[in-house]
């Protein structure tokens, strides 16, 4: 990931961005340079009223900062009233999931999106703008015609993709969507300098509570977090993304309250990784994939479906598994008992219950780790 000049700071990104004067054509550097301006385009969007930004907002980790009949758990569509079934994960750190597969061992593990239904981040790319919940363009024909409109586009297009690139509307799909990955590529969506990298570089030190928790995450003794939220080999590896890329039922009940609003049927099951048109595994309905704790913390509503709205209280699902204790089995959200999973049939159990239960003490101290996990620029949105 090399620096690039026209990439604009961090720090203008928080504040709010405001992309270039494109009614006259511009050179741009590089293909990352162009998918910088694409990533902030609403010309995009059949209304003009969303870009990838918009769901994947700079100023909020990369994550849906709006709120909305569904409180923010899922996202509203550039209509104005579609709101989809899915959480908006953030794109901070998503260039390193590899490419969509099956390993040797029969396991599922990478691509984009919650079901991996997209191999790489070009391809995942391309799918907003055509889905009719999201920025609802009706074809790849209509989102190139859009981009025929501007100046800057057909000259940078044909400099970086060659004089041909708009004689088809597939090829110039594909170079507008390969551009916006090559952005996505660049450091500004992976710094790496939270306080946890910062203290492997010897530059923070860890209060107690987040020390505890750090031990607590790597420890298979006390707890089981790293099975799934560990890609390296030693708890001190630099570059850590905190997930595995695999895929796991966790036992995730349906957020009634966007089913409410979305309009999806009641009776509806959201199959996860069964639903992905490369498997055709009926074991696999029920299975995410495993998130990136990077900027967890700022980057909620949680799970798949956005059904809890704190940090805690995901802690707090995970160790009802383990304890026998009547009050862990209330989720303190609604008061009442964990709603049942949405497919039970799935559910990684092997995982779940490898560890013991935890206090409060210890619930508290991988929310404080947690929390370490948030990127500089972002560590002001912390509570």
């Amino acid at each position: 990931m090399k620096p690039l000049a026209l990439i604009i700071t961090a720090v203008t990104l928080i504040a709010g961005y405001t992309h270039t004067d494109i009614s006259v054509a511009q050179p741009l550097l590089d293909k990352a340079a162009l998918g910088q301006q694409l990533y902030f385009d609403t010309r995009l969007s059949a209304n003009r009223s969303e870009s990838c930004a918009t769901c994947h907002a700079p100023s909020a980790g990369f994550a849906d900062p709006r709120d909305n009949a569904a409180q923010g758990a899922v996202s509203l569509g550039d209509d104005g009233h579609s709101l989809g079934d899915r959480n908006t994960p953030t794109a901070t750190y998503a260039m390193f999931s590899p490419d969509f597969q099956r390993t040797k061992g029969g396991i599922y593990k990478g691509g984009q999106f919650h079901d991996g239904r997209a191999k790489n981040l070009q391809q995942q790319a391309g799918g907003p703008p055509l889905n009719p919940i999201e920025m609802g363009m009706p074809s790849m024909a209509a989102v190139v015609e859009r981009l025929k409109e501007i100046p800057l586009y057909r000259t940078n297009f044909t400099a970086l993709y060659g004089a041909d690139v708009f004689k088809q509307p597939e090829q110039a799909y594909s170079a507008m969507t390969d551009s916006i990955a090559a952005f996505e590529r660049t450091e500004l969506f992976a710094p790496f300098d939270s306080k946890y990298d910062r203290f492997l570089r010897g530059e923070y030190q860890l209060t107690p509570e987040e020390d505890l928790g750090r031990t607590l995450f790597f420890s298979q003794q006390f707890t089981n977090c790293n099975q799934c939220h560990q890609l390296k080999t030693s708890p001190r590896a630099k570059g850590e993304t905190f997930t595995n890329y695999e895929y796991h039922n966790i036992g995730v009940p349906v957020n009634q309250q966007a089913r409410t609003v979305n309009g999806v049927s009641p009776d509806f099951i959201d199959q996860g990784l069964f639903d992905n048109p490369a498997v055709s595994d009926p074991n696999q309905a029920g299975k995410f994939k495993v998130s990136t704790l990077r900027n967890v913390a700022v980057t909620g509503p949680y799970m798949h479906n956005g059904v809890f709205k704190d940090l805690r209280t995901v802690v707090l699902f995970y160790n009802k598994y383990n304890s026998r204790n009547p009050a862990r089995q209330i989720n303190p959200e609604t008061g009442q008992p964990w709603a049942a999973p949405e497919i039970a049939s799935t559910i990684s159990l092997k995982e779940l219950e490898s560890g013991p239960a935890l206090n409060d003490q210890r619930i508290d101290a991988l929310v404080a780790f947690m929390k370490t996990l948030t990127d500089q620029r972002y560590e002001a949105l912390l509570d």
